[in-house]
């Protein structure tokens, strides 16, 4: 009794023959092969395609199956150390491959399937928490440079600070002064930065008019490498230390905040 089958419902010749083993309720590693030969060519006398690849493709595994009934028709062959080589083998290994992919493809398919029911929102984050960044460690503002080099700069601008001051004229009276805004010598140091690009770090301490000038600059210097708006460069242990504008980051209001101003 002939098969009636389409040939739309397999994607080729291992696929049909998988379909003829499963639905004979065939051991895959025992197939009877003159059964499994005279159903495959049954289905390939009935298939009318003009897709000559598509049957080329049938035709050479019906070659296969006639040349391994053929074989199992003659003495067994036998390998060097005595064991029978047995035709089917490779047609074996190809079908159990094929049928792994086979299956592996349909469960992917399942899963897409099952994936494409679920719909996802975007990520609601607080502006606050996607813009936190952690505060750098001190290594990492001043980078090459140490503590030591900044405090004996520090030093050095000190010193000259005293050394302007006219011994006579400090005992006269003096006049009060409103005391320096660590932001706002930030703006004139950004102001200052952006202008020059690039200056030296000791000069711009020893051109401050007083001691409170310098240290509020230093600090203006520190908060502005901590925010990345300025970078410190030295090219090596004795050669001077040059500030350098970085254009891409600027010191904003809310910087201003961070710093409890």
């Amino acid at each position: 009794m002939g098969i009636e089958v389409k040939l739309e419902v397999f994607e080729g010749p291992l696929d049909l023959l998988l379909h003829l083993i499963e639905k004979n309720k065939i051991d895959i590693y025992d197939i009877p092969i003159a059964e499994i030969t005279d159903q495959y060519m049954e289905y390939v006398n009935q298939m009318k395609t003009a897709d000559l690849d598509t049957m080329s493709d049938f035709l050479l595994v019906a070659a296969q199956l006639i040349n391994i009934k053929s074989r199992m028709l003659l003495p067994k062959e036998e390998k060097e150390n005595g064991e029978e080589i047995d035709p089917r083998e490779d047609l074996v290994k190809r079908l159990i491959e094929y049928k792994m992919y086979k299956y592996s493809a349909e469960l992917l398919k399942g899963k897409g399937d099952f994936a494409s029911s679920y719909l996802f929102k975007e990520p609601t984050i607080p502006k606050e928490v996607a813009e936190y960044a952690p505060k750098p460690e001190i290594q990492e503002i001043i980078g090459d440079l140490t503590l030591a080099k900044l405090h004996n700069i520090y030093n050095f601008v000190i010193k000259k600070q005293t050394d302007k001051t006219d011994p006579i004229r400090s005992s006269f009276g003096k006049i009060k002064k409103e005391p320096i805004s660590l932001s706002e010598s930030i703006g004139e140091l950004q102001s200052f930065a952006k202008e020059h690009k690039s200056f030296s770090f000791k000069e711009f301490l020893i051109n401050q008019p007083s001691r409170l000038h310098v240290v509020v600059s230093f600090l203006a210097v520190l908060e502005l490498m901590k925010v990345g708006a300025i970078k410190a460069v030295q090219d090596d242990n004795v050669s001077d230390i040059l500030i350098e504008f970085v254009e891409e980051k600027m010191f904003t209001k809310e910087d201003y905040k961070n710093m409890g101003e």
